[in-house]
């Protein structure tokens, strides 16, 4: 299945809370049911995006990992 992105976030090399923090500016920017891929290194972004996602109502369309490097698709509620 081919999702289409509509905007980027590259928040390699941060550390927690900065991805979460640009995830919540880059939302805003959104409009409503469109699609943000997210890419991170820092780990706990497994635990908190999936919560980000949860309080906020987005989907979490899918993440995976690959050496070090999560990524992450979601789409922002309506």
């Amino acid at each position: 299945m081919l999702i289409e992105v509509d905007a980027e976030l590259d928040a390699c090399g941060l550390f927690c809370p900065e991805p979460v923090m640009l995830l919540h500016t880059k939302v805003r920017e959104l409009g409503a049911g469109k699609v943000l891929k997210v890419t991170a290194t820092d780990p706990s972004t497994q635990r908190d995006i999936p919560k980000f996602c949860l309080f906020l109502e987005h989907q979490l369309l899918d993440s995976s990992e690959q050496d070090g490097t999560y990524t992450y698709l979601i789409r922002k509620k309506l």
